[in-house]
C-alpha cells in the first residue's frame, strides 16, 4: 500500500480536537478497540510488539510497495510504537498503528488514519509472510472498516495501492472498496515516483456491499443486444485487480462493432449480454468459425463485481457449451495471461488444457466439447 495524502487539518483546536474524539465514539463505552473477528483480535500495538513489528517490516519482499526505509532496524520499530505508548485507542487526528493477532501471535498491523473532524479514515495493511494467503487480511481490514462505521461517525474511508500490486487490491475490493482513479508517479517508492490507485468506501456503500444478493439466481440468460437493451451492461465493471485480463466493457463493445483482423481473416463476433433473475450481470463474447478460424474461440468473459461468486459465470459456461456440442463443435479455444487475478485456475477447472501454443502473451487453451 502506498500512504494515501492526508491533510494537517489546520486551524483545529486543541479543545475541538477533544469534543470530535469524544464526539465520534473514540473514547468511553464507544470506543473501536479491541475489535474481535471470527479468528482474529485487533489491538492497539504496543512497545513490546517492536521486535516483531521489525522482523516482517525489515523482510525485502514485505517492503516491496511499501514506503517505509530499508533496513527497518528493532530501533526504527521501537520509536514507531514508542511514539504511540500513550493511545488506549485510535487516534482521532494522526495515525495508528493496529496489531492483527491471530491465536495470541502477532502477524501483521493495519495502519489507521483518522481525521475525524473531517469524517474521513485512510487504511493500510502489512501482514508477515507466513500469515499470507490465508484470508487474514481481507478479515482484519473488514473487522476495522466495519468497526469504524458501526462505532464512529467516519463516512469515507480511503486506501491507496500500488499499481504493480493487485495483490494489495484483492484485499480492499472485495469488502466494496471503489475505484477512484490512478494518481500519476504520485509517490516515491525505493527511489522511483510510482502510480498510486485510489479506492474509497462509503458508509452507504458498505451496507450496500454486505447486503447485495450473494445467492444463485433462478434464472440466467443470454440476452441479445441491440441499441435499446445495451447500455446497462456497457456500464457493468469487473474489480480493478481484474482488468489486466478482463477487457472493460466498452471495449469489448467496440471490438464486437469493429472486429480486428487476425492472419488476414476478419474474425466474426457473436455477443451476449448476461442477466439473472432478469438483472443485467455481464457480457460474453465468442469468435465465431470461419474457413480461417476452425474453432469457436471464447474472447470476452465477464460478470459484474457485484454479481460474481453467485455461480453465475459457471452456468453461462454450461450454457455455451450445450450450445456449441449442439452446433457440432468439438472444441472450444481461449487464452489467459498470468498473475495475480488470472482466469487460469477458473478455466481450468472447467476444463480447459493448454496447447502450448502462445497467443501474443497469453497461453491457449481448449476444452474439449
Amino acid at each position: 500500500m502506498i500512504r494515501p495524502e492526508f491533510g494537517d487539518c489546520p486551524g483545529v483546536s486543541l479543545e475541538r480536537l477533544l469534543a470530535v474524539s469524544g464526539e465520534f465514539g473514540l473514547t468511553g463505552a464507544m470506543a473501536v478497540l479491541p475489535i474481535r473477528s471470527e479468528r482474529l483480535v485487533l489491538r492497539i500495538m504496543q512497545p513490546g510488539d517492536a521486535a516483531v513489528l521489525a522482523a516482517y517490516r525489515d523482510n525485502p519482499d514485505t517492503a516491496r510497495f511499501q514506503d517505509w526505509p530499508l533496513p527497518f532496524t528493532l530501533a526504527d520499530a521501537e520509536r514507531l510504537l514508542v511514539g504511540q505508548a500513550h493511545l488506549d485507542d485510535l487516534d482521532p487526528e494522526g495515525w495508528t498503528q493496529v496489531a492483527i493477532e491471530h491465536e495470541g501471535e502477532v502477524i501483521g498491523d493495519l495502519a489507521v488514519g483518522l481525521e475525524t473532524s473531517r469524517r474521513r479514515a485512510a487504511l493500510r495493511y502489512t501482514l508477515a509472510p507466513e500469515a499470507r494467503h490465508r484470508g487474514f487480511a481481507v478479515e482484519a481490514a473488514g473487522a476495522m472498516v466495519d468497526a469504524l462505521f458501526d462505532r464512529t461517525e467516519i463516512r469515507r474511508i480511503v486506501a491507496t495501492a500500488d499499481d504493480a500490486n493487485p495483490a494489495s487490491m484483492q484485499v480492499i475490493e472485495p469488502l466494496g472498496f471503489r475505484f477512484e482513479g490512478i494518481a500519476h508517479k504520485a509517490a516515491p517508492m525505493r527511489s522511483e515516483w510510482v502510480d498510486g490507485v485510489r479506492f474509497a468506501l462509503l458508509r452507504d456503500d458498505r451496507a450496500a456491499w454486505v447486503s447485495r444478493v450473494r445467492t444463485p439466481p433462478n434464472r440466467v440468460e443470454l440476452i441479445e443486444l441491440v441499441h435499446e437493451n445495451a447500455r446497462p451492461y456497457a456500464e457493468l465493471v469487473t474489480h480493478r485487480y481484474h482488468e489486466e485480463f478482463v477487457s472493460p466493457n466498452p471495449t469489448s463493445f467496440r471490438h464486437a462493432l469493429l472486429p480486428e483482423e487476425v492472419d488476414g481473416a476478419r474474425v466474426v463476433p457473436w455477443f451476449r449480454g448476461i442477466a439473472a433473475d432478469g438483472v443485467p450481470v455481464g457480457f460474453v463474447m465468442l469468435a465465431l468459425v470461419t474457413e480461417t478460424f476452425p474453432d469457436p474461440y471464447l474472447w470476452r468473459f465477464m460478470i459484474d463485481r457485484w454479481h460474481q461468486r453467485r455461480g453465475i459465470g459457471g452456468r453461462v459456461m454450461s450454457m455455451l457449451i450445450e450450445q456449441l456440442r449442439e452446433e457440432g463443435h468439438e472444441r472450444l479455444m481461449t487464452s489467459w495471461g498470468v498473475g495475480p487475478g488470472s482466469p487460469e485456475l477458473y478455466y481450468r477447472r472447467l476444463g480447459f488444457e493448454p496447447t502450448g501454443n502462445m497467443i501474443d502473451d497469453e497461453f491457449e487453451a481448449a476444452l474439449v466439447l
